[in-house]
């Protein structure tokens, strides 16, 4: 993004994963601490979560000519196969002398493990226990990420997109395939790519965290690089270095990079009444936005193609909502990144008082406002005047608002 003379640009502290040779919880942290998270301050805020005794370790390991951090967490005999549940996980986290941030975002990670564990074997996620979450590093390696995260001051994390190997592993429940179906029910809404390896390269603790602070998928976005890490995986593999790389620096806030699903289906039997309150359920649940198009359908009947943009995250919420409200028998999704400018809402002097309109941050830095239209509509009732009048009279704010005369 060019530099504007006189317009002063804003930063945030901004990280991209490189996972070109997987994920894992451990790789995760080893990155951290490679890119600069001190060990210390990590022992110190796990050290008050009652897991019992344990020690941390991280080494410098060379892979492929590539040194990079290996983190290791050393346990006494026998307590890795501690098995622990939901509820035993919760109250070791809530009595951590952690932040809100870090406990929300732990216990996020653990739930969201634990309901898909419960999926794939039929359980209430409550009922779950095995060691997988239980173990000590594993809530070592969740905690200690969201921890890291907060105490670097990262804002925004974006991420690669995820390479899976294939054949099978051995498990407390026995032979699995690769990926191993936590992973991939976990990875929902991650853009993925087959790594043509016979090998774990994503643990379901990897899939876990890539999916609940990455912000979006794909190429590296605009950022200038403070500090490089990289976290060694503990195999070596045949045809790449088992490292996490993560690069920690300033991105500009003007414009961010976002991953979004696309839902859409056709309609050629519902009632026109049905669509507004399905509009207005979709926009309650947190939908970006919602879109109706005419379609001429099979059989020449004339019909609604619905649109529904939402974060990845928000899909299940959204398709229950469009299958409840529509009689379509089928939603085709997709996961595609959008380019987004920096917005917020202000306040500007008026001829009729202050009024909020919208802020845009275009993409070579220049504010530019944008006018409400229910703040127009509204101040166009109470006036009895055309609402264009309101509405090109903030338009035309935008001269006096990028030489520094508004307010």
């Amino acid at each position: 993004m060019p530099w504007v003379k006189g317009v002063e640009k804003s930063s945030m502290k901004t990280a991209y994963i490189d996972c070109f040779s997987g994920i894992s919880g451990d790789m995760f942290l080893g990155a951290l601490i490679d890119a600069g998270l001190p060990i210390e301050e990590l022992e110190k805020a796990l050290g008050t979560l009652p897991i019992g005794h344990y020690s941390l370790e991280a080494k410098k390991e060379i892979k492929n000519g590539i040194t990079g951090t290996r983190f290791i967490v050393h346990q006494e005999h026998g307590a890795h196969h501690v098995h622990r549940g939901l509820r035993e996980i919760t109250e070791i986290i809530e009595r951590g002398a952690l932040s809100d941030r870090v406990k929300e975002k732990g216990l996020r990670i653990f739930k969201s493990i634990s309901l898909e564990e419960g999926k794939i074997h039929g359980r209430p996620p409550e009922e779950i226990h095995f060691h997988e979450i239980g173990a000590i590093d594993s809530i070592i390696d969740i905690v200690g990420t969201a921890f890291g995260i907060e105490y670097m001051g990262i804002e925004g994390i974006s991420s690669s997109r995820v390479p899976l190997g294939s054949g099978f592993t051995m498990s407390g429940h026995g032979r699995i395939p690769l990926p191993a179906p936590a992973a991939v029910a976990l990875l929902k809404g991650v853009p993925v790519y087959d790594s043509g390896l016979e090998c774990e390269l994503v643990t379901p603790t990897g899939a876990a965290l890539i999916r609940e602070f990455a912000a979006s998928f794909g190429d590296m976005p605009a950022m200038t690089i403070e500090s490089i890490g990289y976290g060694a995986g503990m195999r070596d593999l045949p045809d790449r270095p088992n490292l996490l790389r993560i690069m920690i620096g300033k991105g500009d806030t003007e414009e961010t990079l976002e991953t979004v699903v696309v839902m859409d289906a056709n309609l050629d039997d519902t009632n026109p009444e049905w669509l507004g309150f399905m509009m207005d359920r979709l926009f309650e649940a947190g939908a970006l936005d919602v879109v109706f198009l005419p379609v001429q359908m099979k059989k020449n009947r004339p019909g609604v193609q619905i649109q529904v943009i939402g974060n990845p995250g928000q899909k299940d919420k959204l398709l229950d909502i469009i299958f409840a409200e529509s009689t379509t028998l089928g939603i085709r999704y997709s996961y595609s990144q959008r380019e987004v400018l920096k917005r917020t809402k202000t306040e500007i002097d008026s001829p009729w008082g202050r009024i909020g309109v919208k802020k845009v941050t275009a993409r070579n830095g220049a504010p530019i406002l944008y006018p409400e239209f229910e703040v127009c509509r509204r101040i166009a009732k109470e006036r009895k005047i055309p609402v264009r009048e309101v509405y090109y009279w903030v338009l035309g704010r935008n001269n006096a608002f990028t030489k520094g005369n508004g307010d």
